[in-house]
């Protein structure tokens, strides 16, 4: 039995100085000038900065309209000014031009769904290049979803390579022409 005076000793005292020096909470590390901790809204695309995320509402934009808010840029808009990609997939392949538009329409089609839950995730640039198209993104993510559905959707082959240095993701889909019909045993 402990004396109730002594003091705490071995591991019971190095777990409590571990635990005084731990953050509780795990904030990602933003880019640029931190956001104040009240409504900040972006000048630009509307988004509203609020409980640490950036969200699409028109009821705290309306809020922060009407409170006075501070007003600047989110990080996505700052990240498109500055002409910053984190994720670019190259669709390679020869398609039928009716193919072509529906690949664009999917690229164009999961970049909204992702806005929708994920506001800083954004379609920077698509563009022709020869034998292909170049899709830019604001971040890794985006970039591997759109490869991911592109692959689910018209088959091929999608190769990712991710840079740790830079934060970087270039996804590659090449469009694979369709296999042969299997034979048959015994058919000639």
């Amino acid at each position: 039995m402990k004396n109730p005076g002594s003091r705490t000793g071995g591991k019971d005292r190095a777990r409590t100085m571990a635990e005084r020096r731990t953050r509780s909470h795990q904030t990602p590390v933003t880019h640029g000038p931190a956001p104040s901790p009240d409504l900040t809204g972006c000048e630009r695309c509307g988004l509203v900065f609020w409980r640490k995320t950036w969200r699409r509402s028109r009821r705290r934009t309306t809020h922060a309209l009407l409170s006075g808010a501070a007003w600047g840029l989110c990080p996505a808009c700052r990240q498109a000014d500055a002409g910053q990609a984190f994720g670019r997939v190259l669709l390679m392949g020869e398609l039928p031009a009716a193919q072509q538009d529906e690949l664009v329409r999917r690229v164009r089609n999961v970049c909204a769904r992702a806005a929708f839950t994920q506001p800083q995730r954004r379609l920077l640039e698509m563009r022709s290049m020869n034998g292909g198209l170049e899709v830019l993104t604001t971040s890794q993510k985006l970039a591997h979803r759109i490869a991911h559905e592109i692959e689910k959707a018209f088959g091929g082959h999608v190769s990712y390579e991710w840079s740790d240095r830079d934060r970087r993701l270039l996804a590659r889909w090449d469009a694979r022409p369709p296999r042969p019909a299997a034979r048959r045993r015994g058919a000639r």
